[in-house]
């Protein structure tokens, strides 16, 4: 087993229906100890993030308010959350926040204010335009809060208790080997097939040894073949990986299967567990490599 973690810069960005928490929101954040950035263009999110890295550890938890204050820009804001997914030292979070409309009405009458899409109208009228302005935005939020009933403290709690740091939980990258002939592990998310790789269980003195033998792991890496399929796997990989750890998912199992477990699929879940442990948490398993029946691996 090996086992590696990510120093990841934690970015929330803070968005949803004007009236909803959001200067509470940005408080709660500040009092966790992030730096925190109210009404952040999207366009200026590229730059940003150049700062970010510049700094160093020092901005290693930001929270960025971006809402239709800055309408003139908004339509900026699908780019930069695209781009902001491809930056891998950023591990992004959307936090939106939503009320019903009676809720927002008649908090924009107690405070006497207008809505900002409805300067001369009714506060209603704004609220519906700016509903359908966001609902694209509010479909690829990872956390959706509806404060309508919540009172200020309730929101701060509910803030602190989710993005504490001891809270947190660690994305993991289970990568399992497993034979064929024995089932397909019923706890996989992804499965790679390699059995039709080179296999050294046809080579007599190699055929009781495992994939965690150097000889048995040289000869199945040696191949232009097994060469080309770790490179399109772990493309694939880290291409996904971000976005799962994104969409909260605590760990992601990949099993890699020969036919037997022993040979071909250890050596490799052991080259791919070891390729991502520099930027995951990952934990390399071997399910049948202790099956020593007589059998094509």
């Amino acid at each position: 087993m090996s086992t590696g973690s990510a120093n990841d810069t934690q970015m929330v960005i803070i968005t949803g229906m004007s009236g909803a928490g959001k200067t509470v929101a940005m408080q709660s954040f500040e009092d966790l100890g992030f730096f925190c950035v109210d009404n952040l263009p999207p366009t200026l999110l590229p730059k940003f993030l150049e700062l970010m890295k510049e700094s160093g550890n020092k901005m290693n938890k930001v929270a960025l308010v971006m809402d239709l204050r800055g309408r003139e820009f908004f339509e900026h804001l699908f780019k930069a959350l695209d781009d902001l997914v491809e930056t891998s030292w950023v591990t992004p979070q959307i936090l939106f926040l939503d009320a019903d409309d009676a809720a927002l009405v008649r908090r924009y009458k107690e405070t006497r204010r207008f809505h900002p899409l409805a300067p001369s109208g009714l506060p209603l009228e704004g609220i519906k335009s700016e509903r359908e302005l966001l609902e694209e935005l509010k479909g690829r939020a990872q956390l959706i809060y509806n404060t309508s009933s919540m009172k200020p403290k309730e929101l701060r709690e509910k803030i602190i208790v989710e993005f504490s740091v001891n809270k947190k939980e660690i994305f993991t990258v289970n990568v399992m080997s497993f034979g064929f002939k024995h089932g397909l592990p019923i706890d996989a998310d992804l499965v790679f097939d390699v059995r039709f790789l080179p296999n050294p269980h046809y080579i007599d003195h190699m055929r009781p040894k495992t994939g965690l033998d150097e000889e048995v792991s040289t000869y199945v890496l040696k191949w232009n073949e097994t060469n080309k399929f770790l490179e399109k796997v772990t493309e694939l990989l880290s291409f996904m990986l971000p976005h799962y750890k994104r969409e909260g998912k605590a760990q992601l199992v990949v099993a890699i299967g020969c036919t037997g477990g022993q040979h071909r699929s250890v050596a490799l879940a052991e080259y791919i567990g070891h390729h991502f442990e520099k930027d995951y948490n990952t934990r390399i398993t071997h399910r049948d490599i202790e099956r020593r029946k007589e059998s094509t691996t």
